[in-house]
């Protein structure tokens, strides 16, 4: 069993009771994660369907104004580091341009 002093200086608690909690949260982070990874690569799946689609009836494999769609979407949902994360998205599911 961890030493009380171990916890609290992993979780940078100063109290058993801050401790428990964080510990707490951050095991439900981390299954948060579990599912978000999941998630992303359920993404880059779907996305490789659609690429192959569009090669194969002789479009590009990229759709710019689709991308901006995306963009304009996380933007207005999560402000300004949402685009990053749309770009950092739709850059694994189809690969630096």
């Amino acid at each position: 069993m961890a030493d009380v002093a171990d916890v609290l200086d992993k979780t940078g608690a100063r109290t058993d009771e801050a401790a428990d909690v964080i510990t707490g949260a951050r095991d439900r982070v981390d299954a948060l994660d579990d599912r978000i990874i999941g998630l992303v690569q359920e993404r880059m799946a779907v996305s490789a369907v659609i690429q192959k689609a569009r090669i194969e009836s002789g479009g590009r494999r990229v759709n710019l104004s689709r991308e901006m769609e995306v963009l304009g979407r996380y933007r207005d949902a999560l402000g300004k580091p949402g685009t990053s994360l749309a770009m950092t998205l739709l850059e694994l599911c189809r690969g630096r341009i």
